[in-house]
């Protein structure tokens, strides 16, 4: 089983491990900082041993990396993992987004049911089987969304089950959720946010979140 070090600290982005085991362009580690997309969370980009990681990929409890076929690594090397710091703080801020984002459409709606999400670099989404849109309420709840972040209330992040890798985030007296992506250590960290809705077929819509701003939190 791969040690997650992303949810001991996902602020952390070099990493000294050992390589647990190799199937050729493939390999585990004993323990690793590189989030594999899951939940629709994008991967996370970076190196391990100074070469790209090309694929990530959960496996049960472990994380199997794909490298170019000539890494050259055998099982026990001692490596250091590197992921691009920017990029994953914007996952994370979305991530958060997206989820507070979420949390509130619920609170709005009677028996709304998510039907799919990503969380990119750039931008987040959320889609929903709603039969009506979500366009005359969606200013309300960019609002209530934004005083959420704007609270600055802390984040806590733990295990539901340790032994099942079941996790959960919770804002104390707000929610609590399950989910196994990286998470921010305060609300405030996502900064300004922009809410937009999309028509992606009947009974069917969209809220893409975007950062504004960004590049202050980086």
């Amino acid at each position: 089983m791969t040690h997650k070090v992303f949810w001991d600290d996902p602020y952390l982005c070099t990493l000294l491990t050992r390589v647990a085991s190799v199937d050729g362009p493939r390999i585990t580690l004993q323990a690793s900082i590189f989030y594999a997309a899951s939940g629709g969370q994008e991967s996370d980009s970076g190196s391990i041993a100074g070469q790209p990681v090309l694929l990530a990929e959960k496996q049960g409890q472990d994380i199997v990396y794909t490298l170019a076929t000539d890494h050259g690594l055998h099982a026990g090397d001692a490596v250091s993992v590197h992921i691009d710091w920017p990029r994953r703080y914007r996952l994370m801020r979305l991530h958060f987004a997206a989820e507070l984002t979420l949390e509130t459409i619920y609170r709005d709606f009677d028996g709304v049911e998510k039907i799919g999400a990503h969380i990119g670099e750039h931008k987040a989404r959320i889609d929903f089987a709603l039969p009506q849109p979500i366009t005359p309420q969606l200013a309300a709840i960019a609002t209530r969304v934004q005083a959420l972040i704007d609270a600055d209330s802390a984040i806590v992040s733990a295990f539901a089950d340790a032994a099942t890798e079941r996790r959960y985030w919770e804002v104390p007296g707000y929610c609590r959720v399950p989910c196994g992506g990286t998470h921010l250590r305060h609300t405030g960290e996502v900064g300004r946010i922009a809410l937009k809705r999309r028509n992606v077929g009947k009974g069917k819509e969209r809220v893409e979140i975007t950062l504004l701003e960004e590049d202050a939190h980086d």
